[in-house]
């Protein structure tokens, strides 16, 4: 198998951009930090934590989000993929 020439994505990028999905996911269903933490039984400090990338968020708790967030984990984490190539750092 070839190697990929395509530079993989830092750990803070993944993170961040992890967050950013969150973030639109939950907006768009017009839900406060406080909602989302109580439907996914986490704590709101760590939310906005996941949400400003300083997490790097288990397997577990990504199924928590997605499903308190009414999605499958796959479009959080799709988002993450296909957000400005994903390589590239946020501008």
């Amino acid at each position: 198998m070839p190697k990929s020439t395509s530079k993989l994505a830092s750990k803070e990028d993944v993170q961040l951009r992890f967050g950013v999905a969150v973030r639109a996911f939950r907006d768009a269903r017009k839900l406060t930090q406080e909602q989302l933490a109580e439907f996914s039984d986490m704590h709101v400090t760590y939310i906005s934590q996941i949400e400003r990338g300083l997490k790097n968020v288990s397997l577990f708790n990504i199924h928590r989000l997605a499903h308190a967030l009414g999605v499958a984990p796959a479009e959080l984490l799709g988002s993450v993929s296909h957000m400005q190539g994903f390589g590239a750092r946020p501008q």
